[in-house]
This record gives structure tokens, C-alpha cells and sequence, in this order.
């Protein structure tokens, strides 16, 4: 009933000492010990949040969405989650608009190149991965996207891997050709190829699958989103457009989390 209540009026964007005693209440419900080590989230929500905003241009969310990505990373690494993976935009997400799609990689360049110097990644010893078919994306963010892998490829003690130009489906063809040309090739054969095989052929090769994936905005689907890797993943659907994300949601998903009973099939 008092979580309950809380969540009433927090949903009614009542904040100040409501809003901190949820956070608190939330907060000694989190046990970092079982907390999931791979969180994948899918920024959903940008558009609807610019229109709702008042704003004409699409872009206005995706702008808001970018600035949360640090915010949202930072409290999953304080919950101890150690790899995050983005969904960012999809290989399906160039069929939109010419001029929302220029201003998106426009921001995915800046974005890309403000790693290089951000305090935050060097801090947490962060490694950035572009997984998906980054050749498709303009050549400046295929440079920023370098980069940014180069200057934190020493880095172990947490992963963020940013998926665009990405698709579930296209992931899984690439894999599939892949063991096709060494099969070509005669350095395998039909009989080597095991679930371990394929993992090791997808982009996400040398990670753990997710334990938990968040998708906001209300939607309750994965739209192609690490369909090989989520087969035994937790899912969580939060009723917020990305750029709304606050900590309490992000913590209402790892609570969420600590909940279940993952078995596995057993």
C-alpha cells in the first residue's frame, strides 16, 4: 500500500520530499548483490516526447534522449551493473524522414567524439563498442564511432556497447555468412557449428547475454533487439518516453529484476 501510494502520486508528478522518499524507499529495496551484470535498454520514446513537449521537429527528443544516456549509465553502474548495451537506432530507422535522419547522426558524431575526453568514461574505465552495420552509417560518425573504440579499447571494467545500424535479424544473417565463407572455405564444417559457434560470430561475441531489458515509452516488444542474446532475459517495460527517464525508474527495473526467479528452462 505504501509503495503503492507513492507511485500514485509520483505518476500525478507530485515531486520535492514525495519524490525523495520514493527514491529512498526504492533505493534499501536494491540488493547490488544479485543486481543483473548486462542491462539492455531500448530509448524509446523521443519523438512522442517532442510532440508532447509541443515541439514540431522530431529531433528536439532525440536531443533530450542523448542527454540522458551519461545520466541513466551512471546510476546503473552505481547499482553494479558492469555492461549496458543501447539500442540507438536501427537498420529499419533509415527509412525515416531524410531530415530527422541526417540530425540523428549528427548527434551520434558528437556524441561519439565527446568520449574521448569525457571524465565519467576514463573514471569508470569504460569500453565503447558500435555493434550493428556500422558501414552503413556516414563516414564522419564511422570515424568518431573509431575513435572512441580506440581510445577505450584497455579498458575491463565496464562495457557499453551502442547499437546502430543494428538489427536482430541482419545480426544473424552476418553470422550465419560468416560460418558460410569458413565452411567455403574448408576451415569448418556443417558438424562444427554449435550454439557457441554462432555467439562467437555475433556482434556481441565475448559478452554476456542480458539478464535485463529495458524498454521505455510503454511498449512492450523488442523490435529486433538482441533476438539471439535475450532468449533467457528478464523484460521490463517502463510507462516513460526515454528523455523522462528518472532514477526511480531505473530503479523500479532493477527491483523488478531482484524479484524473479530466473530458471532457465528448469
Amino acid at each position: 500500500m505504501f509503495d503503492y501510494s507513492l507511485q500514485r502520486a509520483l505518476s500525478l508528478n507530485i515531486t520535492g520530499p514525495v519524490y525523495r522518499l520514493y527514491e529512498y524507499f526504492l533505493y534499501r529495496q536494491l540488493d547490488k548483490k544479485h543486481s543483473p551484470r548486462h542491462v539492455g535498454i531500448i530509448l524509446d520514446g523521443n519523438r512522442r516526447y517532442a510532440k508532447k513537449q509541443g515541439m514540431e521537429v522530431p529531433w528536439f527528443g532525440h536531443y533530450k534522449g542523448a542527454e540522458k544516456v551519461l545520466e541513466v549509465l551512471r546510476i546503473l553502474w552505481e547499482a553494479g551493473v558492469k555492461v549496458c548495451t543501447l539500442y540507438a537506432f536501427s537498420v529499419e530507422n533509415f527509412n525515416r524522414n531524410e531530415d530527422e535522419v541526417r540530425e540523428i547522426m549528427n548527434l551520434a558524431k558528437d556524441k561519439f567524439s565527446e568520449v574521448v575526453g569525457n571524465p565519467d568514461v576514463h573514471k569508470h574505465k569504460v569500453r565503447i563498442q558500435a555493434i550493428g552495420r556500422v558501414d552503413l552509417l556516414p563516414e564522419d560518425v564511422q570515424v568518431a564511432i573509431m575513435a572512441a573504440e580506440e581510445e577505450t579499447q584497455g579498458y575491463t571494467d565496464h562495457i557499453l556497447n551502442v547499437a546502430i545500424g543494428y538489427s536482430g535479424r541482419a545480426e544473424l544473417v552476418d553470422a550465419v555468412k560468416a560460418i558460410g565463407e569458413k565452411i567455403q572455405a574448408g576451415t569448418m564444417t556443417p558438424s562444427d557449428i554449435t550454439e557457441e559457434v554462432i555467439e562467437g560470430h555475433l556482434y556481441t561475441s565475448g559478452v554476456p547475454d542480458p539478464d535485463l531489458i529495458i524498454r521505455t515509452s510503454g511498449e512492450e516488444r523488442l523490435s529486433g533487439f538482441l533476438l539471439w542474446q535475450s532468449a533467457y532475459s528478464e523484460l521490463y517495460f517502463a510507462q516513460i518516453y526515454w528523455p523522462a527517464v528518472r532514477r526511480i525508474d531505473i530503479w523500479r527495473a532493477l527491483r523488478s529484476y531482484g524479484e524473479r526467479s530466473r530458471r532457465y528452462g528448469k
